[in-house]
Formats: C-alpha cells, structure tokens, sequence
C-alpha cells in the first residue's frame, strides 16, 4: 500500500503577511523621538485569540437582547479559546523565538502572552517600536498596523502591549474649595451639600436590609493605591464593618499608594463607595499597568477569576473612543461579553468632561460605550435623607469642575435593547449606543465624603457612580438570591420607568435632558428598592426574601438631638407625673371663664 507524502507546513516567515483588522494606531500627539527601542529590551504582549464557539444571544423578534447565561463549566466547554488557534499562537511563537508565559487561565481568557526582545517583536509582528516622551515621561510607542501571517488571520482578534503609552485616565474629581464673592452669596443658591455614601444610598433608596453579603465586588484599577490604615478609620467613621480587601497583580501592577494627588483617589474612592454601600460584600482590587494590554487582561482577569468570583465589576477608567485602536475595543468589549454571559455586571464611569470627553467635537468615553457593561453618568444631587429635593445633570464646565460624559457610540452600533430610547443618530455610520445607561451624584460641589492618605476630602465624578452601582448590584444579587448579570435589558423595559428617578433639567452641553432617556443621565438615577424586583434574572428561582421596602427617614441630626436633650428638664418618669398633674390643670380651667381657655392657648402658641 502506497504511503502518501507528508505535506511540508509552510513556515510563518514565508507566508504573505496581512494588517491584523483594527490594528492602525494614530501618531502620538505632542511626542518626542529619543531613540528606537533598544534591540534587547524585552517585551511581553498579549495575543487574544477566537473562541471555541461564538456565545449565543438571547432574540425577541429577531432582536438580540445581550449573551445567553451560561455557567461557569458551560463557558468552559463551549467558548474558551479555539484550540487550534492556541496551537498556531505557539508555533508562532516558536518560530520567532518568542517565549509562551505560562499561564494555566490562557485558555478561559483566550490570551497567550508571548515574551522577546524587541528585536525579535519587531520581526514576528513587523512593527518599529520607538522610544518617545509625552509630557516629559518615555513611552515604547508604535505606529500603523500589525501585520500577521496570513494563516493566522481569523485566529488572532488583537495583539496588545506593543505600545505602553497610558490608555486611560480615572474619572474623579476633588471638590475644590472656592469662597463666594458677596454677589454670588446673595443671588446664588444655597450649595448642596457632601454626603457620606450610605446617604446618598438613602436618597436612592436602598432597601434597608441591604447589605450585599455573600458577594464580592471587583475594581480594575490603572494605578494608585489604598492603605488598610485609611481604610480602617474611614469605615470605623461610618460605623460600617471594614470589608475584607484583596489586592490581585495582574501583569504586575501592584497595590501602590503614594500621595493624595495621584491615582490613590480613585482607589479610595472606588473602595470606600463600593464597601459602604453594600457593607456586606468582599472587594477585590485588580491593578495593572495603565495600557491597553493592562486593562483588557485585569478584565479578563477578574472575569474568570475562580477564586474571588467577582458578582459585579467597578470600573472608573476610561478615554474618547477615538484614542483606542479598533482591536482593543473589540478585545476588551469581548471580555465584558463574557462577563455579561456569565451573569456578572460590569459598570463603568461615563466620563467626566462632558459631551466632548476632553477631544475635539462629540465623543463617548470606552469602556463605557461597550454595550455589554452598565455606563454611568452623573447627576447633582440635592437630598434630605431618603428625600430628593432635586437632581439635575452634573454640568459645571464653566467653573472647571467637569460634567457628565455622554452622547452616541461612532463604534457600537444602536443595541436592541435602546432601540425604542429615541437615542440620537451617530456622527459615523456602524455607530449608534447611546452612553450612558443609568446616573448617580457625581457633581464634586454634592460629592462623596472619603479618606486618602490621610486626609478626609470631598472627591465627585462619574467614577463615584460606578461603584455605587457595583454595590447596587451586590446588594440585589444578596436581596434575590441570584445574580442579575446583564441588566440593560430590563431597565429598557417600559415596566422599568417607574423605579428611576426621571432627571429632566440640565446638559453636558451638547445633549440635553428630558423625560426618558437621554445623553446626559440615561434612565436616571435609582429607586433601588423599585429596581431591585425587576432585576431578577429569567429562569431563576430567587430564594425567598423580605420584600425590599424604601429605606425610612432618618432620625434628626446629632446636634438637633442635643438641644432637646438639653430643653428637658426633667427625667422621663418624672416628665410623665408632670403630664398627668398639667392635665388636671387643664380640667380644671375648663370649668372656668372663657377668658381662662384664651389665656391656655396663648400659652400653646
């Protein structure tokens, strides 16, 4: 019998190369050539790859309405990365002298990282990294596509790390304390005050057996970093229980606090919002290095984390759409599918330079564009306990003090789910997600009281609001007994309009708001305990709870406390024997003249 001759596999060097789709990255503005990249430096970035099998979509009329649940071990089976794209990736590897980290999760998050010189980088991927300075600090940068081997196109969905110029900026704001001038005093009206996170909570809602135990909330965080100390004081202040904290390195970024002016505002912020309102819940804080490559693996990372089993996800990082390049938009909106699939809700700030997120014209911030996580913008929150005075959009570009982001998607086409919100036409054609969602207090002049390297500070921005929906969602998840995931479409539901506070007034400038949604607030802002019931996934038995009720008014402050302590004068059973002999008093001037009774009412009065 004739034996048939072994076909020679074709090496990768051979191969016509093509531009890997979405890779093009713009020139950096305002950078300065220092050198090219030393040929032995080593690199390390992140390929992701296809998966096994597209996950599937939920269809109401042919409409898809977000990613079939599935668990764990069905995630696993079905929509890890596609063997023999794994298998290509390595022999690739191989071939250009590339090292395979090693990895046990590179499968469940469809990412191979590959270390090598420059030098050799440069050749498997043909690029020309160069070392430049942006604002005074050296970037490897590159420039232009990735160009594969032409068997690895359809295999390869990104290739992250090439380029390690900072991707994102948090989404705070210190509150910035300005006197009035006598003219502002007396034409201005009074400034909402700063609220500690349970009140606002209260102002929203929260029911009051809220506490989201049983569940752990991650934050992806770019930089910074907290101290158990703070922490320890500022949950102590609130008379809430100090939630238990770890700190994961994801591709070595590390817990890293160093003053109140740098990132570890946004960690303390991210934290102490999160922890007291849902004072129940675990944290997990993911840091990585501020680059594309950072953020898409500290997802991927908490995602599939098995280990802390995040049930929501706080993310306050973010920058205009038109800074990312198409193949990181599409890696990191992946990971957050996969989240949503696996019933883990991710919020995200919506930014905090209005409708032009810092760039030129109109723009939506990403990750919050992506329309598989929960966009938050900001509001200006004027509440007594449990009462909302008004709330309108954060708008206070004119003193500097940023505004809510928000606008349409020039990237995500309109979702299904949006699809009846009367969301505006996007600037490109493909686009169409109107950003964002959902709002909370964000305006820094009504803002959070927290701690930081401390120091006891004011800080606003949407960055507050996304972990104050994680913590809404941990807290639903405990009240239900299930997680509730992705929850777009049921706050799209017409039934849905009645648990949000409907915010009519205000703009960001280019958008306005108005009753439904619009492009500065989304739905508005919660009535948690009207929410929660709704949230309740298809398909699942939530175990029985006490109906969330609205948290009751709170009790008069301190200070009113003590001025009543110090007008009695008397003991509370010595003031009931004072009552019964008033009340004999008073029975026997009604038997008296008229002029007796007008003589006790006065007295009344």
């Amino acid at each position: 019998m004739a034996i048939s001759p072994k076909v020679k596999t074709q090496k990768f060097a051979e191969q016509s190369r093509v531009v890997l789709s979405g890779s093009e990255k713009a020139p950096a503005e305002n950078a300065i050539h220092v050198k090219a990249t030393p040929a032995k430096a080593k690199v390390t970035v992140s390929v992701i790859v296809k998966r096994k099998e597209p996950l599937k979509y939920n269809k109401r009329a042919g409409r898809a309405f977000g990613p079939v649940r599935v668990s764990r071990a069905e995630y696993k089976k079905h929509h890890t990365a596609d063997p023999d794209a794994l298998k290509q990736v390595k022999a690739f590897a191989r071939e250009f002298n590339l090292k395979v980290e090693d990895d046990p999760t590179a499968a469940i998050r469809r990412t191979v990282q590959l270390t090598g010189t420059a030098a050799d980088i440069q050749t498997a991927f043909e690029v020309e990294l160069n070392q430049k300075t942006i604002d005074g600090v050296e970037y490897r940068v590159r420039e232009g596509g990735i160009r594969l081997p032409q068997s690895l196109v359809g295999s390869v969905l990104a290739v992250l790390g090439l380029d390690n110029r900072p991707q994102a900026k948090p989404h705070f704001r210190m509150r910035r304390e300005e006197p009035k001038t006598a003219l502002q005093a007396a034409d201005a009206p009074a400034q909402p005050s700063s609220y500690n996170p349970p009140q606002v909570a209260q102002a929203y809602q929260w029911p009051a057996t809220a506490s989201g135990a049983g569940q752990t909330i991650g934050i992806i965080e770019l930089g910074g970093g907290y101290r158990a100390a703070d922490l320890k004081t500022y949950f102590q202040s609130l008379n809430v229980a100090n939630p238990p904290i770890t700190a994961v390195s994801v591709d070595g970024g590390k817990n890293a606090p160093s003053n109140a002016n740098s990132a570890d505002g946004e960690v303390m912020l991210d934290i102490e919002v999160a922890g007291s309102v849902a004072p129940g819940a675990k944290i997990a804080v993911y840091f990585t290095p501020n680059t594309d490559q950072g953020f898409t693996d500290a997802i991927t990372t908490a995602v599939h984390d098995a280990t802390n089993n995040p049930s929501a996800i706080s993310i306050s990082w973010g920058g205009p759409e038109s800074s990312w390049t198409a193949q990181a938009m599409t890696a990191l909106d992946a990971a957050c599918q996969s989240a949503a699939a696996l019933g883990i809700t991710i919020t995200v700030a919506a930014g905090d330079n209005g409708s032009t997120d810092g760039a030129t014209g109109k723009n939506v911030d990403f990750p919050a564009s992506s329309p598989h996580v929960l966009a938050c913008g900001g509001t200006e929150l004027n509440a007594n306990g449990s009462t909302i005075v008004s709330e309108v959009v954060w708008n206070e570009l004119a003193n500097n003090d940023g505004a809510t982001g928000g606008g349409v998607s020039n990237f995500f086409p309109l979702p299904s789910w949006q699809a009846n919100s009367n969301v505006p036409a996007p600037e490109q054609s493909g686009g169409g997600r109107g950003v964002p969602d959902v709002s909370g207090d964000a305006d820094p002049n009504s803002g959070y009281n927290i701690r930081v390297d401390g120091q006891n500070t004011v800080v606003g921005g949407t960055s507050a609001v996304a972990p104050l929906w994680a913590g809404l969602a941990a807290v639903a998840n405990q009240q239900l007994g299930a997680k509730v995931g992705f929850i777009q479409p049921a706050i799209y539901a017409a039934k849905a309009a009645a648990a949000f506070n409907d915010i009519t007034e205000g703009n960001n400038p280019a958008f306005s708001a108005g009753p439904g949604w619009d492009a500065c607030t989304g739905q508005g802002s919660p009535k948690a305990s009207a929410l929660i019931p709704l949230l309740a996934p298809v398909g699942t038995t939530p175990v029985p709870t006490p109906t969330p009720t609205p948290t009751p008014a709170p009790a008069p402050p301190p200070k009113k406390k003590k001025k009543k302590k110090k007008s009695a004068s008397v003991r509370p059973v010595e003031k009931k024997a004072a009552k019964k002999v008033a009340a004999r008093k008073s029975a026997n001037k009604a038997g008296k003249k008229g002029s007796g009774k007008k003589k006790g009412k006065n007295k009344k009065k």
